[in-house]
């Protein structure tokens, strides 16, 4: 634990740079936000820091910085990672962004918003509304998610497909640097060649090489008219032949996910309410959604009811419905978006967020569940979600009957590294939008190619020299005596 004289000097510093009301002390005020969303993770924490300004943000670094103090980054602490946790040394000082709430700008013009970080996702979108335009990225925890965190993990979500992630939406960022330094690429330029891009490399750092306190982002105009469609048919592969007919005709297909028969089962049992889209059986599912952004031309129903006709005509599709009305589209996403909590409901599971190239998704759904399910017997693998980004969230669940302690500590970590190593195999990622916070940081260490290892550690260095951002989340430790 970091000595008790560090933190008070800490302390010392603070109380002469910010108010009173921005230094939390108490215990009971400081506990809820020791432990991670999920609840897989939790910390201690001497003091919760609430600065107001980004100069209060380079405030509290450059105090943490003196007194080498670790200082731990948290938003809407919705991290599916543990990414926002302390550790349980108890060292450490929770610095929360909340309180950076201000939404500094919208210009409808340029099409660009500079939020603070603390702004919340969905009061982004709604003033944006105002404006008639969006921040085209979508997610769960839209109402708790806040920019900075969405900017530090690279989020992503169910538009990627057409908008892509937050690194392709974010046009600048504000953030403090490890010595409490602003940098301030809020400007946007389209246009910028002085040497290397710091704006990119704080994105998806997880608050391991700077603070982030504000962002420039990208919107588009707002929704004018939407149409959300259910199909059921055959196997991935197909579905990725209805994805390709779907996007050869129109670039309006915003969201194009995939579902197994078992996870629309488990829903059905979780959410009493909710209905099947279709009648019948089918081995998978897929929802598609289409917009536009003003009233003219082929409205976004016609639009999907001609591309379902086509493709149940080639045999892309068994059934398809185009919801007829915003209730019914919303009651098709509800069905998306409660998988996760349906399948928790049935039993322990670990829970997979992983990508593959996009063309090998398909093949990589059917043999990576057959592949698990032969490697532990009982277990039942399945995979959801983004299929057009080639990213989706694989479950694998444990056997009827076991006893959940004891299957998470001996059998879900090995399950793992053998889903990991499955991705690894194909070339791809042990982690597509949620990040790799301190629940995948070993594993990190364990399967990233060696020349991107030593880079990553060599810019941690570089850029936080005393390890004070974030210590412990992201970056694998380097073995050895030299270790920070």
């Amino acid at each position: 634990m970091l000595a008790a004289h560090v933190m008070t000097g800490f302390l010392d510093l603070l109380r002469a740079e910010l108010p009173d009301r921005a230094i939390v002390t108490d215990p009971d005020r400081i506990a809820p936000w020791l432990t991670d969303w999920r609840g897989r993770y939790r910390g201690r924490a001497a003091a919760l820091v609430e600065p107001a300004t980004t100069a209060e943000v380079a405030a509290v670094v450059r105090a943490a910085a003196a007194t080498r103090t670790p200082v731990v980054p948290q938003g809407g602490n919705t991290g599916m990672v543990g990414g926002a946790t302390p550790d349980e040394e108890g060292g450490a000082a929770i610095l929360s962004l909340r309180r950076l709430h201000r939404i500094r700008s919208i210009d409808a013009d340029a099409n660009v918003a500079v939020a603070e970080a603390g702004v919340v996702l969905q009061m982004l979108n709604d003033r944006a509304l105002e404006r008639e335009r969006r921040f085209p990225l979508t997610l769960g925890a839209r109402g708790s998610a806040t920019i900075g965190g969405l900017v530090s993990t690279n989020a992503g979500g169910t538009q990627v497909l057409r908008f892509g992630t937050m690194r392709g939406l974010v046009a600048g960022v504000e953030a403090v640097l490890a010595d409490g330094s602003v940098h301030d690429g809020l400007a946007a330029l389209p246009k910028d060649n002085r040497g290397y891009n710091l704006d990119q490399l704080l994105i998806g750092a997880e608050g391991t090489l700077g603070i982030v306190t504000a962002a420039a982002l990208r919107l588009v105009p707002a929704v004018a008219a939407r149409a959300v469609a259910w199909a059921g048919l055959r196997s991935p592969e197909v579905a990725m032949a209805l994805l390709r007919h779907c996007r050869s005709h129109t670039d309006r297909i915003e969201s194009f996910e995939i579902m197994p028969a078992e996870s629309l089962r488990a829903v059905l049992a979780h959410l009493p309410a909710a209905r099947a889209p279709l009648a019948g059986e089918h081995p998978w599912h897929v929802l598609i959604e289409a917009t536009a952004p003003d009233l003219d031309g082929e409205a976004p129903t016609a639009l999907l009811e001609r591309l379902l006709s086509d493709a149940l005509e080639a045999g892309l599709a068994d059934d398809a419905v185009v919801a007829a009305s915003e209730a019914q589209a919303d009651a098709f996403w509800t069905i998306r978006d409660s998988i996760s909590a349906a399948e928790r409901a049935q039993g322990p599971a670990t829970q997979h967020d992983i990508s593959v190239p996009v063309p090998a998704m398909p093949r990589f759904m059917i043999d990576a569940a057959a592949a698990c399910e032969a490697r532990f017997p009982g277990c039942h693998a399945s995979g959801f979600g983004h299929l057009g980004d080639g990213n989706v969230h694989f479950h694998v669940r444990a056997p009827a009957g076991v006893d959940p302690d004891r299957w998470y500590r001996d059998t879900a970590p090995e399950v793992t590294r053998f889903v990991h190593d499955l991705v690894t195999a194909a070339g791809g990622s042990i982690s597509a939008e949620h990040g790799i916070g301190q629940m995948k940081r070993d594993e990190l260490a364990r399967l990233l190619p060696p020349a991107r290892l030593r880079a990553m550690r060599a810019i941690k260095a570089a850029l936080d020299p005393l390890g004070i951002l974030n210590p412990g989340k992201l970056v694998p430790l380097a073995p050895g005596p030299d270790r920070q």
